[in-house]
């Protein structure tokens, strides 16, 4: 990588256009490179993450005490922090991303048309990605190690808040880089914390192809709303659990408990539960004790209400918010129909779970719910490209076209028509 922007005191613009030359002539490099090389650098980042935990941590440890200065929440707080599992877990992603069948030059598809050709389809990487993303350090490992596998070059901008973190896992990835003998300009990390760095990213669309925003919502609507570059986003997670008339209920009350409990400052943590009329009144007294126990405040419906007291009454805005918080919000509602109804006007095409015995409503579920993970008897904490033996995910898309869900090494990567000929000539 070049030397950084904020030592050098160059122009913001002229430095973001340096990396995006140095990725261009990146891009064409890691193409070209066979799937031992590429494995060999992936293997090298996670050993070096390993070996220099401690020095990760001390450099955690500066952005997670200027987080608390600058008044970050818990949420934002607990995504930021590097603890000794969540190295162990990059390393082991980038591990698994190894071992993964490598997508690029598969051909698929072949078949002979009337004129003799032959035509199928080969996947191919995308070129050059690039990712903006807040507070979690873990994902300058999970982008890099994606992309690289990919065949793609990749340039990162990390949020302020990470920068010590980011800056340091950076150094082992160049170091890795090096030692297969591949350009560090493969991963570039974005030095300078300038925010003037993500406009300009907006506008390289001759030199990015995609870009990919990972953290709060009002940094992607930006992102959403001004790139020049084609997006691969969501915008927010409400997701929802929905206990059916025909749950097991003690299979659904350790279900939703966990998928709001196991983690709160998460994409796909559970935001509203909705309860079959026909079982409310067994299973939420049991259930909203343990939430309560666990310090989760409870916003309900006029219906919740009646069933378990001391419950906040939930607005209109609860149906239609991502806590990232322990707060959750409980309807009662009908049926299946009122449940899918539901999150057809509120969910953000995330993730749902339907908690049932009954195989016909299971599958009405998984046809019916419009979004990027749907779920039977499972909780919302699994929708992650780890949990879907992606190796890791390079973030979730709840949109429709090219990626749908967490993105892994597929995501990253397209596909371009071959033809087989032999001398066949058009008449």
């Amino acid at each position: 990588m070049t030397a950084k922007a904020e030592v050098l005191k160059i122009n913001v613009k002229d430095y973001m256009q340096q990396l995006g030359v140095n990725a261009l002539a990146a891009a064409r490099v890691i193409s070209r490179a066979d799937t031992g090389q590429k494995n060999q650098a992936l293997f090298a980042i996670a050993d070096l993450l390993l070996a220099e935990a401690e020095q990760l941590q001390q450099a955690n440890t500066l952005d997670l005490q200027a987080g608390r200065e600058k008044g970050l929440d818990a949420a934002l707080l607990d995504r930021l922090e590097l603890t000794d599992a969540r190295i162990s877990a990059m390393a082991e992603g980038l591990r698994q991303i190894a071992v993964l069948e490598d997508p690029i030059g598969v051909i698929t598809d072949m078949a002979y048309r009337p004129s003799g050709i032959q035509v199928g389809k080969m996947r191919v990487p995308l070129g050059v990605i690039g990712i903006i993303y807040e507070s979690r350090p873990n994902v300058t490992a999970d982008a890099a190690g994606l992309c690289l596998k990919a065949g793609n070059a990749v340039i990162l901008r990390g949020g302020s808040e990470a920068s010590h973190s980011n800056q340091a896992i950076a150094a082992c990835i160049q170091r890795a880089l090096a030692s297969a003998g591949l350009p560090g300009e493969v991963v570039q990390v974005v030095a300078t914390t300038d925010r003037a760095a993500v406009g300009e990213m907006l506008r390289m669309q001759n030199i990015i192809d995609v870009i990919i925003p990972r953290g709060g919502k009002g940094l992607i609507e930006r992102i959403a709303n001004e790139s020049k570059v084609p997006v691969i986003k969501h915008l927010d997670g409400i997701c929802h659990v929905y206990i059916d008339a025909d749950a097991d209920l003690d299979k659904a009350i350790r279900v939703a408990f966990n998928a709001k409990t196991q983690r709160y400052g998460t994409c796909n943590t559970l935001e509203t539960l909705l309860v079959a009329q026909k079982v409310a009144a067994q299973v939420l007294p049991d259930l909203c004790k343990q939430y309560q126990d666990k310090g989760v405040e409870l916003r309900g419906c006029e219906r919740t209400q009646a069933i378990v007291s001391g419950i906040k009454s939930a607005t209109a805005e609860d149906w239609d918010t991502e806590y990232l918080a322990p707060i959750l919000s409980i309807r009662v509602v009908d049926g299946l129909d009122d449940a899918i109804d539901h999150i057809a006007v509120h969910s953000s095409q995330h993730t749902e779970s339907i908690i049932t015995e009954n195989y016909s409503h299971a599958r009405r579920f998984l046809r019916e719910v419009d979004s990027s993970s749907v779920m039977v008897n499972a909780s919302t904490r699994f929708a992650d490209g780890f949990e879907y033996g992606l190796g890791a995910e390079i973030g979730i898309s709840t949109d429709k076209l090219h990626a749908r869900g967490p993105v892994g090494l597929e995501g990253l990567t397209s596909q371009k028509y071959i033809v087989l000929g032999d001398g066949q000539i058009r008449k």
